[in-house]
């Protein structure tokens, strides 16, 4: 081989290293702004709750205002038409009064109108800054599905070019995935706990005002619907741990966890479910009841997104050398024999989770008539 032609790798390494250290850093510096976002939204989003409880007593006055000066001019005009009832003092006393409410109201129109300009700038600010988080997450997403690529193991490369392509966007959709779900889980702890944490430290400020002038039942009223925010934050929390791991994997045994979560499935897409069970139950090492749960859960994602089916159950079958799952639709189905041309990273992924288990995949689907995906777990293993 002509030397003049090898890669010199030390430079490939230094190069690589660079760009990792740039690239770090500018998702460190998109973070930065992100959080400094999320920061400026939540004081905007204080100010905003307040602002809109000063407009509501704003108008409340105003209205208030108003009818008292209707009634002023009323008055006024009474007092000023009759000369033989009334004196020179209540004409007086009636004009100042009018005069007087005819100022406060001027003024109570301005400062509404000056709060509500306020508030609709506060909520277009809000709106802006909602954006700049979302397009900070993506950039974020996009930095992480980089950074993954270039901090993996580039420098073994050369042992594995003749499956390059397939396994670099293989990995690539990993990577990816793993990003979007780490963008996913962020997205739902931002969206709720988060948001209702913020919205009970609000809440509990309110709650402490309260208390300072006396209401106490107000206040008592307000640990009421305080009491079910909690609640149903803790729900939400449960659940969003309940994706990243299912713990009742470890608890309760893959049956009655994917019970759960097939329940849960058929009212979320309005499909029927059913799980069948056949012979004695038997535990695996807690790795392979996850990947088994992660397959079936992938499964059913699938068919809950593009399968448009009504019906879907699962089967397993408990045998003494091998555990047969079957996750089976009765939707549109898809030519999967027709889809070698090109990767399919949903089937390739499922395959290499079964790889990792020493298992097999086998997927049988037609046009029309619906998906049967079947894996096959060795005992043994």
């Amino acid at each position: 081989m002509d030397k003049g032609n090898d890669l010199d790798f030390s430079i490939l390494d230094s190069v690589l290293k660079k760009a990792i250290t740039a690239v770090e850093s500018s998702k460190e510096q998109i973070f930065d702004i992100a959080e400094e976002a999320r920061d400026e939204s939540y004081s905007i989003q204080q100010e905003l709750e307040k602002i809109k409880r000063e407009v509501s007593e704003i108008i409340f006055q105003t209205d208030t205002l108003d009818r008292q000066f209707r009634l002023s001019r009323a008055r006024l005009v009474e007092v000023s038409s009759n000369f033989r009832k009334y004196t020179e003092e209540d004409v007086r006393q009636a004009y100042e009064k009018s005069s007087q409410l005819q100022v406060d109201l001027l003024m109570s129109r301005e400062k509404e109108m000056n709060l509500r300009k306020r508030r609709d700038d506060l909520d277009r600010r809000l709106r802006n800054l909602a954006n700049t988080i979302e397009k900070a997450e993506n950039m974020m997403t996009q930095i992480g599905v980089v950074l993954g690529y270039l901090t993996g193991d580039l420098g073994e490369f050369c042992v594995a070019l003749e499956s390059a392509q397939q396994r670099q966007m293989l990995g690539l959709q990993v990577i990816q995935t793993q990003e979007e779900e780490r963008k996913r889980v962020a997205r739902d702890i931002h969206d709720g706990p988060a948001q209702s944490m913020a919205n009970l430290m609000i809440r509990t400020e309110i709650a402490e005002k309260m208390l300072e002038r006396g209401l106490i039942e107000d206040v008592r009223k307000e640990l009421v619907e305080l009491k079910e925010t909690v609640r149903n934050t803790l729900a939400d929390v449960r659940k969003i741990i309940f994706d990243l791991r299912p713990m009742a994997l470890d608890d309760l045994g893959l049956v009655p966890t994917l019970r759960k979560y097939l329940e849960d499935f058929g009212n979320r897409y309005q499909m029927e479910t059913e799980l069948i069970t056949m012979g004695k139950e038997v535990r695996f090492e807690p790795m392979v009841e996850v990947v088994i749960f992660r397959m079936v859960q992938e499964g059913l994602n699938n068919a809950g997104k593009h399968s448009k089916a009504k019906n879907i159950q699962i089967k397993i079958e408990y045998l003494p050398e091998r555990t047969t799952v079957v996750v089976r639709d009765d939707g549109v189905g898809f030519e999967h024999q027709d889809r070698t041309d090109r990767p399919h990273f949903g089937i390739m992924g499922m395959t290499e989770r079964m790889k990792l288990i020493d298992g097999t995949l086998n997927i049988h689907s037609v046009i029309g008539t619906g998906t049967r995906l079947v894996f096959t777990i060795p005992v043994n293993r």
